[in-house]
């Protein structure tokens, strides 16, 4: 099915626009540009060069998709912005391109970027993400599946958010935030097991509370983050979701928020 596509859209003629898309006027696509079917482009939304839009995407107005970098490093290299399928981003959302040549910013599937968002260069977030108004990540992020940001947040530069974790309004964090927690407050910190997206996942009860038998290990036991993690190996029943955690915290360079 054929596109619909405004006249009054300044599309370079390069651009490869899929089927069924609509197209609204003043939108503005350039040259190197990719858009799957079924997406909807409203007026005055910019997609720049390196842009990889999947299916199904709504982008709203004043959204920019493969904003130059801004990272002193940039040298104007060729790279790209992949979007996956059916996320929403909404209005003045701006999401940058990586830096160097051949990097990638990814966004996955199913996420809602909520107006005023921004996502930097070359982070890259998984699928079923929520991030609030005027949320800010920097770049060299990553962020898991099924995570919440509230409204304001801000994470610095090179940190990672585990899967089915919750940031609360106007928290701003430099180290990384594990997997199925919530985490609040200037300086930030653990706010419990997010039982709730748990639950909507389908975890047991049960293994919802082995997670938080581990947690109390890390963020409220006397020993080092070392010593916990060998804790939760030796004491805590294995699932899935306790060697994530595990191998999230093993694997952290910046460290991971502090206790309560």
């Amino acid at each position: 099915m054929a596109s619909d596509i405004s006249p009054r859209a300044e599309i370079d003629p390069r651009a490869q626009i899929g089927d069924n898309c609509k197209i609204f006027p003043f939108a503005y696509i350039e040259g190197d540009v990719v858009i799957g079917d079924n997406c909807i482009i409203f007026p005055f939304t910019s997609i720049l060069n390196g842009s990889r839009i999947g299916k199904d995407n709504k982008i709203h107005q004043g959204a920019v998709i493969a904003a130059l970098p801004q990272d002193f490093e940039f040298r104007g290299e060729k790279s790209e912005c992949i979007i996956g399928n059916n996320n929403i981003i909404r209005e003045n959302v701006v999401i940058n391109r990586a830096t160097h040549h051949e990097g990638k910013t990814v966004i996955g599937d199913n996420n809602f970027l909520m107006e005023g968002a921004h996502v930097s260069h070359d982070t890259v977030v998984g699928n079923h993400c929520v991030f609030g108004y005027g949320t800010k990540i920097a770049g060299n992020c990553v962020i898991g599946d099924g995570v919440i940001f509230s409204s304001s947040v801000i994470e610095n530069a090179g940190t990672r958010v585990g899967d089915g974790s919750m940031i609360q309004a106007g928290t701003t964090f430099s180290k990384d935030v594990p997997p199925y927690i919530i985490a609040h407050g200037n300086p930030v910190i653990y706010g419990g097991v997010n039982t709730t997206m748990l639950s909507i996942k389908g975890v047991s009860d049960k293994v919802q509370k082995h997670i938080a038998n581990a947690y109390r290990l890390v963020f409220h036991g006397q020993t080092s983050v070392f010593d916990a993690v060998n804790q939760i190996k030796e004491q805590v029943p294995d699932s899935p979701e306790i060697q994530n955690l595990i191998e999230f915290i093993e694997n952290t360079e910046r460290g991971i928020i502090s206790k309560m």
